[in-house]
């Protein structure tokens, strides 16, 4: 009869039966549960409060939280914002009243937060607020982008990573040794070399990881001793490429990798990042055009050779494809990551764009504007102006260019690399000519 009904225990995936059940079964996070760490001591002292967990798939934010429920012997309630709505949110209130009502905590978990439009966040706001239940949100995007402030400003929010190498060859260890939850009745021992590329291929996704490996403990057979060894890991992996979400966390915090690789001069670090929004499936293009944002953002006329390298990458990635384009993209990342840097443009832009803003509008000078007719001749239009060609250097000292009653300003600052050395020593030397022009009355 035993067995009979041992039979009928519905199928969990090894993921799923390997979940920690007590706090120092908990692997990874040890910044937010070493010993003496703030979280780890709240929730020994059972001093809970309303959180964010955020981090990427894979983590460990769904067993934190549960095991945040055993260890203060809370009602645990769960739900995942992708499948509920106003209505469950409503029955949660009501099972965590009730169990307010004789005497035992709530802690309700809502999985993928972020996808509870504003109004479903705000739902939550007064049940928090007055102790009904004990808040904790998983999401993997950025809480400050993703989630209301009212919400936020409730709930502390914890930054959950992936977990490293060794902590993840720690989780294969539990998962091959535990008789009653894990593979340990099969006795299945696991190749150095499988280890590894187990490890790699899962990056740091201890679900993955836990799939992978039991995946792959169906292909090793009866023969014993029991060994999985690199070909089965290979198998279960197959052409797996490690993608993320365009719109995630993951892809900014690559292109922010990049950009500051390259403004930082470090060709070979750019060049690593560059590979690795390729790897997990980024569009070429997409990067090839931030390329030419980066090649005037950080280099401008330092070395503007960076620019037209950055336009012709991506030209010859929209005509060529891969690989021919992404080889040309790598050249201008190269390039620009190695160039001179200046920022000056940047700021230049960032200035004038401002001071148009905070400024009112004014009327372009008469001398500056064209007198195509009759009439416009006869209003003026165009006297005085200066032909800049005609005059010696292709310069006319003391000519104003600014609205009447706009003070000339000072954007553009070259720095003193690359080509803008140059240009700074011209322009400096145009002022001079400029002011010599004004106090002669010119």
């Amino acid at each position: 009869m035993n067995d009979l009904f041992q039979q009928q225990q519905p199928y969990r995936p090894l993921a799923d039966r390997m979940r920690p059940q007590k706090l120092n079964e908990y692997i990874g996070q040890s910044h937010l549960l070493g010993e003496g760490k703030p979280l780890r001591k709240s929730i020994e002292n059972d001093q809970l409060h309303s959180m964010i967990l955020w981090g990427p798939p894979g983590v460990g934010k769904t067993s934190l939280a549960r095991l945040i429920a055993e260890e203060t012997a809370s009602n645990f309630i769960a739900m995942s914002a992708i499948m509920s709505g106003v209505k469950e949110i409503r029955s949660a209130v009501e099972q965590a009243r009730q169990s307010q009502g004789h005497g035992n905590k709530t802690l309700l978990f809502v999985d993928e937060v972020h996808r509870f439009n504003k109004s479903q966040q705000d739902a939550f706001l007064p049940y928090v607020e007055d102790g009904t239940f004990v808040f904790i949100g998983a999401t993997t995007e950025n809480p400050s982008f993703e989630l209301n402030n009212a919400l936020l400003s409730r709930s502390r929010v914890y930054r959950l990573t992936k977990l490293q190498d060794d902590e993840l060859s720690q989780l294969v260890d539990m998962a091959l040794t535990d008789d009653n939850r894990g593979l340990g009745s099969l006795n299945i021992q696991i190749a150095d070399d499988a280890r590894e590329l187990l490890i790699k291929a899962c990056g740091g996704d201890s679900r993955q990881l836990l799939n992978f490996l039991e995946i792959a403990s169906d292909f090793v057979g009866d023969t014993q001793p029991v060994e999985i060894n690199k070909p089965h890991i290979a198998e279960v992996i197959g052409d797996r490429v490690r993608h993320f979400d365009k719109s995630g966390d993951v892809f900014y915090e690559q292109i922010s990798a990049l950009h500051k690789s390259v403004r930082g001069s470090d060709p070979d670090a750019a060049l690593y990042w560059f590979c690795r929004m390729l790897d997990g499936g980024c569009d070429p293009l997409y990067i090839a055009r931030r390329v030419v944002r980066m090649a005037s953002e950080e280099v401008g006329n330092a070395d503007p050779r960076a620019l037209q390298l950055a336009l012709n990458g991506w030209e010859v990635q929209e005509k060529l494809g891969s690989p021919e384009g992404e080889l040309a993209v790598a050249q201008a990342i190269l390039y620009t990551a190695s160039a001179a840097k200046s920022n000056a443009v940047y700021k230049a832009y960032g200035q004038a764009r401002k001071f148009v803003l905070d400024d009112a509008g004014h009327d372009v000078p008469v001398h500056l504007r064209n007198a195509p007719s009759k009439l416009m001749k006869e209003l003026g239009y165009g006297v005085a102006y200066r032909y800049s060609h005609d005059e010696p250097g292709a310069f006319s000292p003391g000519q104003r260019y600014w609205p009447d009653d706009v003070p000339e300003q000072s954007f553009y600052q070259p720095v003193d690399r690359g080509l803008e050395i140059q240009i700074k020593q011209k322009l400096e030397n145009l002022a001079q000519q400029q002011a010599s022009a004004k106090g002669k009355g010119k």
